[in-house]
């Protein structure tokens, strides 16, 4: 009798690439290509800056997926990179999903890399990196969050893995580095890692904000305040401001997440694929 052949489970790749330039005033598109399970969509704006949201196709990652996402934002032009939803991060029978972002900025450049949360499931397995380049006085906010479950349906994250990787660079000098290991090498189930005090304190819900410009100690106040007595620790320093948040559930983390947002991008709104 024949042996049965192994037949691998089908795996989302996604490309995505966009470029912008400034003219007369407004952030036009150079640059838009797309591949795979990654679109991306342009709403209609009338304030001369772009907002490009980005879509999974696949509907969620799980181990052995790949999205891969390069962008560059002109000198002087101004684009704001968002997903159409929170990204779902499934159980992984095998291999690890991946997302590789890459960023750079012109002169006078500025973006606002603001991806909804990324929602992870029971033994789900994720590996992120995050690469920016700024050139001039080019200005960034990024922000990352992830939700460990989906507390209002009763799930939680016992196990699993997530690996977070950051490198900022302006000018070509590394100007900040990051590196995130939930639950990191020897360190056991998730839920017991998030259950000690000077992790997550039981929260499921958690965010890293960055900024960096020139207005990063103009800032620093308001955010504390907006912070108030909550579960957040923020700093300035070199011209760069990093808040770290955690919630009891996603909602209570928008809820200091959104506010802080708003502060710096000049009081503007979130994106509108981000209202409940």
């Amino acid at each position: 009798m024949q042996n049965a052949i192994d037949i691998k489970p089908q795996r989302a790749r996604g490309r995505g690439r966009l470029n912008t330039k400034a003219l007369d005033g407004r952030t036009r598109l150079a640059t838009f290509y797309q591949e795979g399970c990654a679109k991306i969509r342009i709403p209609e704006s009338f304030d001369g800056r772009m907002e490009a949201v980005l879509i999974n196709s696949s509907g969620g990652l799980t181990g052995g997926d790949r999205l891969d996402w390069t962008f560059e934002a002109g000198p002087g032009s101004h684009l704001t990179l968002t997903t159409q939803a929170c990204e779902k991060i499934y159980r992984a029978a095998a291999d690890t999903a991946e997302v590789n972002t890459a960023i750079r900025a012109g002169a006078g450049a500025v973006v606002h890399w603001l991806p909804q949360e990324s929602i992870l499931f029971d033994q789900a397995s994720l590996t992120r990196r995050l690469e920016v380049d700024l050139e001039g006085d080019a200005e960034l906010v990024a922000v990352e969050a992830i939700l460990l479950g989906r507390t209002a349906r009763g799930e939680s994250v016992i196990n699993g893995m997530v690996r977070d990787r950051w490198r900022i660079r302006r000018d070509g000098r590394l100007i900040h580095a990051e590196d995130l290991a939930l639950p990191g090498q020897e360190a056991g189930p998730v839920a017991e890692l998030a259950a000690q005090p000077a992790v997550l304190k039981g929260h499921a819900a958690f965010a890293t904000l960055l900024y960096v410009g020139d207005k990063a100690e103009a800032w620093l106040e308001p955010l504390r305040r907006l912070a108030g007595d909550g579960d957040a620790g923020i700093s300035q320093w070199n011209g760069k401001l990093v808040a770290r948040l955690a919630a009891a559930d996603g909602f209570a983390l928008r809820k200091l997440l959104v506010p802080m947002l708003s502060v710096l991008r000049d009081g503007g709104a979130v994106p509108k694929v981000w209202h409940l």
